[in-house]
């Protein structure tokens, strides 16, 4: 069964103590922190080991779980000495996510080099080799997300399947595959078995630029492929990906509320 979770980037603004008492108030499960952007809450690769405890035991305490860390680690940049700078990154929050009793990591594929694809999926697929062993001896996975240069699905499994390895697997978010007009059924065929987090936000198109909005409201399918993993045996995240800047007027709450009253009437 899914459960849900909401990314830091809902409630930015929020310290910890606020992140807890938002996700009991909605009935939240997963916290996925949104590292290198500043939010209060402070969850970030540089914790002191006793914040790391702290953290950890807050989320503990109230049955909740920190179920991601969502980094900005690309690692389809072209250029290897930036590669070998994004894997030493991963590298770090693999041992933040274990400190945090986090089991899931996100990256990114990032921009990629131009030319025939097959070439970049090797050098990227390469890289997550490199921290397999430090993945695995952590107990986390690591995810790359269907986004940016890699929003179409066949592109991130033929990576994941080049790695071929358990602890390297999707982070499949709806939106950035249907943007590229693929239906659900075709992203679940390349995705589904290979999926281990969701990441939901819905949205419309504006002046030709899609706008995320309130779940339901949008254009974007979401009770579909959730259907078709949860049928397939998925068991992991519903996670809210709402992007508030940090002191921008927004209503943390408000999402949080819609989101999951709708995920609510899919069961």
């Amino acid at each position: 069964m899914t459960d849900l979770a909401t990314m830091s980037s809902v409630c930015p603004d929020w310290t910890l103590a606020q992140v807890v008492a938002g996700m009991k108030r909605h009935g939240y499960k997963g916290f996925e922190p949104r590292v290198e952007w500043g939010h209060v809450s402070g969850i970030e690769s540089d914790l002191s080991t006793q914040d790391r405890a702290t953290t950890r035991k807050a989320f503990a305490d109230e049955g909740l779980d920190i179920c991601c860390i969502a980094t900005g680690v690309r690692m389809a940049a072209p250029e290897a000495a930036d590669r070998a700078r994004h894997i030493d990154d991963l590298k770090r929050y693999i041992e933040l996510a274990a400190d945090l009793d986090c089991y899931l990591i996100r990256t990114f594929g990032g921009p990629r080099a131009s030319g025939e694809l097959l070439p970049v999926v090797e050098y990227v697929a390469d890289g997550y080799r490199q921290i397999i062993d430090d993945a695995a001896a952590a107990g986390v996975t690591v995810t790359m997300e269907t986004h940016d240069d890699w929003c179409a699905s066949a592109s991130v499994r033929a990576v994941v399947e080049a790695v071929d390895h358990e602890r390297v697997r999707v982070l499949w978010d709806f939106m950035h595959c249907q943007r590229l007009a693929e239906r659900p059924a075709e992203s679940f065929a390349n995705l589904g078995s290979l999926t281990a987090h969701v990441h939901a936000h819905d949205g419309h198109l504006v002046d030709g630029r899609m706008q995320v909005g309130a779940l339901g409201e949008g254009i974007i399918d979401h009770a579909t492929p959730m259907k078709m993993l949860e049928e397939a045996g998925f068991a992991g995240y519903f996670s809210v990906e709402v992007i508030h800047k940090p002191g921008s007027d927004h209503d943390a709450d408000g999402v949080m509320a819609n989101y999951a009253d709708v995920f609510r009437s899919y069961r």
